[in-house]
């Protein structure tokens, strides 16, 4: 055997691990390894090196089949420490939502205790509350859309979950599983957009037009500006009648506010308020597309 590869016992000292552990790499694979004409171990020196990464690894939680890949060239050591710190904030977001859930079951009024358990103990996580919403807005679409459109479209109407929720928002959202549950209500969201894709030419559209016209009312209702028409009502109307096939007339107003008015669902105006505890933010999308109803109301 050449001089230049060391024993175990060597190994271990120089990489500051105990024999043991050294034994466990290589049986692990983790560890290449010769061995002398008497069978025993022998390693290269840059096994040293090796090891000391590997120790280095495992002392931030990297599990041994990330390390393996990461020895092999399979996966680049930024890739691999970034993986794991992607799934220690989803472990930490876990947590989170579990203490803000214990607190807000501690914190209820014992007369109130029992039925707050049940409605958060059917939330297991924020992200599986969030894909019970989404679900509930998918199931909701008739109009087919582009796959980014979609995508932003429930960005917009589904809160992220809170990183550090406290524990009226992990309630709040709670309650908002709880509501998209009900499936009398996907009914009659499924059911006025049966309608409406039969009223309108061009739901993409739509929504882009709309949106825009919410991001227009958004600074009239921070800075407490009563409904009012203005831009933010002309482009609103201007897109409903581009799809609808007509124009903006004072009649078009009309016909437009009492489709909003046939639209309007209480169980929706609640699912914006709820919204709103989950974000902090009073002026959400909902709200802004009311406001902007309640100016076209103005208007006629």
């Amino acid at each position: 055997m050449s001089d230049d590869t060391i024993g175990i016992g060597e190994l271990a000292r120089l990489a500051g691990l105990p024999v043991r552990t050294v034994r466990f790499y290589c049986d692990e694979g983790i560890l290449p390894v010769r061995r002398s004409t008497g069978n025993h171990r022998r390693f290269d020196r840059d096994a040293v090196e090796r090891l000391r990464l590997v120790r280095r690894l495992r002392g931030l939680g990297l599990g041994l089949h990330s390390i393996s890949r990461v020895l092999a060239g399979e996966r680049a050591l930024g890739e691999a420490i970034a993986a794991e710190r992607a799934a220690l904030d989803a472990e930490l977001s876990a947590l989170a939502w579990r203490r803000a859930s214990l607190r807000a079951v501690e914190e209820a009024d014992p007369a109130e205790r029992a039925v707050r358990l049940e409605l958060l103990a059917a939330v297991e996580s924020g992200p599986s509350a969030h894909d019970a919403v989404t679900g509930f807005w998918r199931r909701g679409m008739v109009a087919p859309l582009p796959p980014a459109m979609l995508d932003a479209f429930l960005d917009r109407v589904v809160p992220a979950p809170p990183v550090d929720p406290e524990p009226a928002q992990v309630v709040a959202y709670a309650e908002l599983v709880a509501l998209t549950a009900d499936r009398a209500l996907a009914r009659r969201l499924r059911a006025r957009g049966e309608v409406n894709v039969t009223l309108i030419a061009d739901e993409p559209t739509l929504l882009e037009g709309a949106a825009e016209a919410c991001a227009l009312a958004e600074p009239e209702l921070r800075a407490g500006r009563p409904p009012r028409p203005g831009a933010a009502l002309d482009l609103l109307v201007e897109t409903h009648a581009l799809v609808r096939g007509g124009r903006d007339t004072p009649e078009f107003r009309r016909d437009l506010l009492r489709a909003f008015a046939a639209d309007a669902d209480p169980e929706m105006a609640r699912y914006w308020g709820l919204v709103a505890e989950v974000t902090g933010e009073r002026v959400t999308l909902g709200a802004a597309h009311g406001w902007l109803v309640e100016a076209l109301a103005a208007s006629v």
